[in-house]
């Protein structure tokens, strides 16, 4: 009995993990790369800006897919909230989500 709780706190944490703890820092991880992209001016306090870090496109792509896979994490979790709500659920057995009866 006491093994079977354990096997499903592993999950719960690990989904907990991913779902609840995942989605931030890929947005922390796409806002560093588009800081990366963008070649932030440095220099003095004075003005002084001659030292410029080079842009990177890489960073700009790598931001880009970052946040795609956050707002598709939020849309997918919106609906399965909407499905919940309205006494269905979300089935995955296409290649995108979709709303289906309970059965």
């Amino acid at each position: 009995m006491f093994s079977l709780f354990v096997q499903d706190a592993w999950k719960v944490l690990l989904y907990s993990l991913v779902l609840g703890a995942g989605l931030p820092i890929v947005f922390a991880l796409g806002v560093r790369s588009l800081a990366l992209g963008s070649g932030v001016p440095g220099g003095s306090a004075d003005g002084d800006t001659a030292v410029r870090p080079a842009q990177h496109p890489l960073g700009t792509v790598l931001a880009a897919i970052c946040f795609l896979v956050v707002i598709a994490g939020v849309v997918v979790g919106l609906t399965y909230v909407i499905a919940a709500g309205k006494g269905e659920q979300l089935s995955f057995s296409h290649v995108y989500p979709t709303i289906v009866p309970k059965s």
